[in-house]
């Protein structure tokens, strides 16, 4: 089976896609849609074996839960049994975007996307078309990022094709993620809240509107505790190639750092923000501005093309310690473990 592709770059296209789409998670079938973080493999997320069947295709450790999708705050209430106000104050400031919310699970949501647990993570998308679609469904989507288990998570259509053209029945085509990494997601279960993944809307930002914000270290997730968000698993969002962060100070630093590597200079790739180095070859180096969101928004395409290019090793130059390239520093961290 090869994947439809269909686009969304005219009104017309637009709205077949979102027929089409509707279409098939009517009945029953998973889809790779455009969300503004990353590309997400949807299927209905009250249906138990439309949830089962992203798990086979993604090969998705059923202890992993998965976020559930909506368009709207009285469709997020359906899906949670109690709708706090801390909810509805980071709903109003947050929402449609890339938060979120973990709070405890309504009954109609099947224990496949929960993963066992009580609680289940609900978000608004901002991305028109995934909008659109759950608007024509009448019904929330569950939908993880659309590619393997683990590996890095795809920001355009040509990365979910080259992983799952051939699982998947459609691929919509909504262009570029413009995040380009995966949503905060924030537990409201707890007092005061808990940060359980890091993303581009920063703890700083969820304290100004819901008060203190627990930081959580998911790398020390307890291995018998239930994972209560997607996200927390130690190794994740990982390509293919070896990755390390590093810090250097110059371009001998870096050779130093890196002489005992297995994989010759040829195979060694390097994603930079300040400090660009010489010897590797023009090819062989990125330079993303240092500015948090674009580096977020770049940073899976380039792992992406590392990969493509057959690198051996990935250095990626340290990010700053500052709050806004928390998330961008979680999933690097995991990326290297």
């Amino acid at each position: 089976m090869d994947a439809e592709i269909l686009s969304t770059h005219t009104p017309e296209l637009f709205r077949q896609a979102i027929r089409r789409a509707a279409e098939l998670l009517r009945a029953g079938e998973v889809v790779a849609l455009p969300t503004e973080t990353v590309y997400g493999l949807a299927a209905n997320a009250l249906d138990e074996s439309a949830v089962a069947r992203i798990y086979q295709i993604k090969g998705r450790p059923a202890h992993n839960p998965i976020i559930v999708h909506v368009a709207g705050n009285e469709m997020a209430k359906s899906c949670v049994k109690t709708w706090p106000v801390p909810a509805a104050k980071l709903a109003k400031s947050f929402w449609p975007g890339p938060l979120t919310l973990v709070l405890p699970s309504a009954e109609i949501i099947p224990d496949g996307v929960t993963a066992g647990g009580e609680t289940v993570g609900i978000r608004w998308p901002a991305h028109p078309f995934m909008q659109a679609v759950i608007r024509e469904c009448g019904f929330p989507l569950a939908a993880p990022s659309a590619n393997l288990s683990n590996q890095v998570s795809p920001t355009n259509a040509a990365h979910v094709r080259a992983e799952l053209g051939g699982k998947i029945r459609l691929i919509v085509d909504g262009g570029q993620s413009q995040v380009g990494i995966e949503s905060t997601v924030l537990d409201l279960t707890v007092s005061p809240p808990r940060l359980l993944r890091p993303g581009m809307i920063h703890a700083e930002s969820l304290a100004a509107v819901c008060g203190e914000v627990q930081s959580h270290d998911a790398m020390t997730q307890n291995p018998g505790s239930r994972l209560r968000s997607p996200g927390m698993l130690a190794r994740h969002y990982s390509p293919k190639a070896k990755l390390v962060v590093l810090n250097w100070r110059d371009d001998a630093d870096l050779h130093r750092q890196i002489r005992n590597s297995p994989f010759a200079l040829s195979h060694c790739f390097v994603i930079a923000h300040t400090k660009i180095p010489a010897g590797f070859g023009a090819a062989n180096v990125s330079v993303i501005p240092h500015d948090a969101e674009a580096f977020a928004r770049a940073l899976y395409a380039e792992l992406h093309r590392c990969d493509a290019a057959g690198a051996g090793l990935i250095i990626v130059e340290s990010p700053p310690d500052l709050p806004e390239w928390s998330g961008i520093a979680d999933r690097l961290r995991r990326a290297a473990a």
